[in-house]
């Protein structure tokens, strides 16, 4: 029997939200603890999350709180808070009681970069939380689908094996496949880098560019993302997998995700300000463009079209100029 059978998700957002759904439909007891007392009463009452992900209908068996002390007798926790919030929430999660309990392992679930260390969330876990062995969860996924069931297939990452095979066996159901990878920077990086390409592929889509800019956004966008993976201990092969070019093809593809939308708004002339207070979701690739070139310039690689969407984002960049920049660089070889 695999010893990790009480889930706590730690997020209350749509992703979380779905990730207890899929873990309920693995045959898992799953606590959700949620920020926002409107979450929990919905779920609880409805069972339904109404504000993140309306209209879908969530198992009875998942429980939601408030409570962060009810997740301390979980087996593992999946921590799928917003990465700039991910340090103050560890420092919560490490003043539980856990009495003479071993201490719940994390399966991070959330992708980007922080902002003020430029520091990978498994990293921050691992310094925040040191006696919690760490994981990492990430690949192509919409929360809306993986919580109505349909197949999705991820990567789960974790530099001890037995314990990421338990992970996986554990949170594994007939349509939510994770496949077990040792490379955890690489899986961390694919996740976080591919939030900013997105946004890249939303402002040429919303300029009125066709599929052919996006598909060549997305293949130097995977160069750029394999460069900055090697640069910080990571594999190419991991970022050509499903937490890299698998993750990166479906958030270009598609409005559904937050951060190409926003680069289709901003793309059609919106304000970046005026976006984000329209909306109640995070979309990470503003913060982690910031980090992304910062990282790129501490290891002396180039990113130019990290560097274009941070400059759109970020120091009140045009989007023309920058588009014209980018297709004015010199001409080089393919692979360099």
């Amino acid at each position: 029997m695999n010893p990790l059978q009480h889930f706590g998700i730690i997020g209350g957002g749509a992703w979380g939200t779905a990730l207890g759904q899929a873990l309920t439909r693995a045959g898992r007891d799953v606590t959700l603890w949620a920020r926002e007392d409107e979450v929990v009463a919905s779920i609880a009452s409805q069972h339904e999350n109404t504000k993140f992900l309306p209209g879908i209908a969530l198992d009875p068996r998942l429980r939601a709180t408030g409570t962060l002390d009810d997740l301390a007798v979980c087996d593992a926790w999946l921590l799928v808070t917003p990465v700039q919030h991910t340090r103050a929430v560890c420092r919560s999660l490490a003043a539980l009681d856990f009495g003479t309990r071993e201490r719940p392992a994390v399966l991070v679930c959330s992708k980007g970069v922080e902002q003020t260390s430029l520091t990978l969330p498994g990293a921050i876990v691992a310094q925040a939380l040191p006696e919690h062995p760490v994981a990492v969860l990430s690949g192509p996924t919409f929360a809306a689908e993986v919580a109505q069931g349909q197949p999705t297939a991820l990567t789960l990452a974790c530099a001890d094996a037995a314990l990421g095979q338990s992970l996986t066996q554990a949170v594994s159901s007939p349509t939510f496949r994770p496949y077990f990878s040792d490379d955890v920077v690489g899986a961390q990086v694919g996740g976080a880098i591919k939030n900013v390409l997105a946004v890249a592929c939303g402002i040429a889509a919303g300029c009125g560019m066709g599929d052919n800019a996006r598909a060549a956004l997305i293949t130097r966008g995977l160069v750029e993302m394999m460069r900055l993976g090697v640069a910080l201990g990571g594999r190419a092969e991991t970022l050509m997998g499903l937490s890299g070019l698998g993750d990166l093809v479906l958030t270009c593809s598609s409005p559904q995700s937050r951060n190409m939308s926003l680069g289709m708004a901003l793309g059609q002339g919106a304000v970046l300000a005026d976006i984000l207070a329209a909306r109640s979701s995070v979309a990470e690739g503003v913060f982690t463009a910031v980090a992304a070139k910062a990282l790129a310039q501490k290891h002396g690689i180039e990113m130019p079209i990290v560097a274009a969407v941070d400059a759109v984002l970020n120091h009140g960049a045009s989007v023309n100029a920058t588009i014209a920049a980018l297709l004015a660089r010199p001409l080089k070889t393919e692979l360099s």
